[in-house]
């Protein structure tokens, strides 16, 4: 079963955890998926955040409120799909000077190690459709080092990660509409260009 495949994966991430003890030098908790393993979508979005690594499931928080409009506009419930991350545990910055700890984007390398992961829980998960959130997973899930969001958002298009062809379909992430609010609009029209995919193709 799917659930006990993912369950064995999520027992032997060794490349992530020995990767992160030499990283950080301190345990650091992961996040894995959340969701229906025989979802037919699966939502792809950067790394976890403060909030997800306190309750230990992706998209919670400010980002669960970005999500329910993803959701509602879909008519889906969160139940339905499958949400997990490209990163599994928390990139973070320090400052020098309050010692706050804030998040930053995931590097290259911390992109790699977590790469092998993503790929085997995709391949478990064989979702008809994956709707990935930004440039990180986008980058990582078509293997276009130069690929823009801004390029390929709101649009079907084939992925060979697993080894087997898949469909993707990129949106910007829902936090970049806070910083640019002239992303709203486009982001709106993205998901009813989602929608209409998915019912075109009897995916919902």
């Amino acid at each position: 079963m799917k659930k006990d495949k993912l369950f064995y994966l999520q027992q032997n991430n060794l490349n992530i955890k020995k990767f992160m003890d030499e990283y950080f030098k301190k345990d650091v908790p992961l996040v894995f998926g959340d969701g229906m393993p025989d979802a037919k979508i699966a939502l792809v979005g950067e790394a976890p955040g403060k909030n997800e690594v306190e309750k230990g499931k992706p998209f919670v928080g400010q980002a669960g409120k970005n999500l329910d409009e993803f959701m509602e506009i879909l008519e889906l419930k969160r139940e339905e799909i499958y949400i997990t991350n490209v990163v599994k545990f928390r990139p973070y910055k320090v400052n020098n000077k309050t010692k706050s700890i804030s998040n930053r984007p995931p590097t290259k390398e911390e992109i790699k190690i977590s790469e092998p992961f993503l790929k085997k829980e995709l391949e478990i998960l064989d979702p008809k459709l994956i709707v990935s959130l930004g440039n990180v997973p986008l980058k990582c899930l078509t293997g276009y080092e130069s690929a823009t969001i801004g390029e390929y958002h709101g649009k079907p298009l084939e992925i060979n990660f697993t080894g087997e062809t898949m469909i993707l379909f990129p949106l910007y992430h829902p936090a970049s509409i806070i910083y640019r609010a002239e992303l709203k609009k486009v982001y709106l029209e993205d998901l009813y260009k989602l929608k209409e995919y998915l019912q075109s193709s009897d995916i919902i």
